[in-house]
């Protein structure tokens, strides 16, 4: 019996890759191209099609969506959330969305990237920020657990992904859960918003200090946040025994997110007895993305590989 793992032909995984074509606008690019809507592995959603809470407008940016690439599986597979970067200005859709999306599929997972709302975006000329990236991106985990059944996905081994500021979000998503009172009519606001195992690629953790990512905490709270919450959205502050076993890894000549932002997360995880494994390589800028050609770095992808088998299997 074929593993969840196996690797697709690598022609097939061309072939898919050439389905979608992205537009790359100032390094952030559209949610969703035409040619990516018309592949038979997409599947896209809206991820409030009852209304989204906090919009004030309906266009561009102002209605998240779910992009959804299935695995081909007779059985049930994982799943992960994807939460591209974009220093909660833009999101990084190419090479850590549609990618990732692919390296997944790759590897037999079914994934769905999270097209949260960001400061950058909305057709009010303002933007969203908290806590609306963290409500999308929880409802984001608590839709794919919903369609678990119809989309071939085991409810108990759905995780997430995020990369810098979306790699913050991804962290914040393991700290903070959703409240799952029961809302009429509203089914998906009843289940666990909580991921089964977390994914961070050079991510910003820490606010209000000398390392964290200034732009991303200015679209994220504002100019002049409450000091309260500045700490409630330094997540290595707000890690516990329910955080889900942490993936991590960050690049040390990252001048933009300092790798210390992963470390203060691992000591936390260590800290609260949450399992984590971290790995951190002298070359590569920020934004690798998956890290193709570049020494050392190039290895997160199948040490990933390696983790997630390990961690689905117990």
């Amino acid at each position: 019996m074929k593993s969840c793992f196996e690797r697709v032909c690598p022609t097939v995984q061309f072939m898919v890759a050439m389905l979608v074509t992205i537009i790359a606008t100032g390094g952030t690019e559209s949610a969703c191209t035409a040619d990516d809507e018309n592949s038979s592995q997409r599947q896209v959603m809206d991820l409030w099609p009852d209304g989204v809470p906090g919009a004030t407008q309906t266009g561009d940016g102002d209605v998240p969506q779910l992009i959804v690439t299935h695995a081909e599986s007779q059985n049930a597979v994982p799943a992960v959330v994807i939460l591209p970067g974009g220093g909660y200005r833009g999101r990084a859709m190419d090479h850590e969305g549609y990618q990732i999306a692919d390296w997944f599929r790759s590897m037999g997972f079914t994934s769905a990237i999270c097209t949260y709302r960001v400061r950058g975006q909305g057709n009010d000329g303002k933007g969203y920020g908290h806590p609306y990236p963290m409500t999308d991106a929880q409802r984001a985990i608590q839709t794919v657990r919903a369609n678990a059944k119809e989309w071939n996905v085991i409810p108990d081994k759905i995780g997430v992904i995020g990369f810098s500021a979306g790699g913050h979000l991804a962290s914040t998503v393991s700290t903070h859960f959703a409240d799952t009172n029961v809302q009429q009519g509203d089914h998906i606001a009843e289940i666990s918003s909580r991921p089964d195992f977390s994914i961070l690629c050079y991510p910003v953790i820490a606010m209000g200090v000398d390392f964290t990512h200034a732009g991303s905490q200015r679209n994220l709270l504002g100019t002049d946040p409450d000091p309260r919450l500045v700490t409630l959205m330094s997540n290595d502050k707000q890690v516990t025994a329910q955080t889900p076993p942490t993936f991590l890894f960050h690049t040390a000549a990252d001048t933009v997110v300092p790798v210390k932002n992963s470390l203060v997360y691992y000591q936390a995880c260590v800290d609260h007895g949450v399992p984590a494994e971290m790995h951190v390589f002298p070359e590569g800028r920020h934004g690798v993305g998956l890290a193709k050609g570049i020494s050392g770095a190039s290895a997160w992808p199948e040490l990933c590989r390696d983790w997630l088998q390990r961690i689905v299997k117990n």
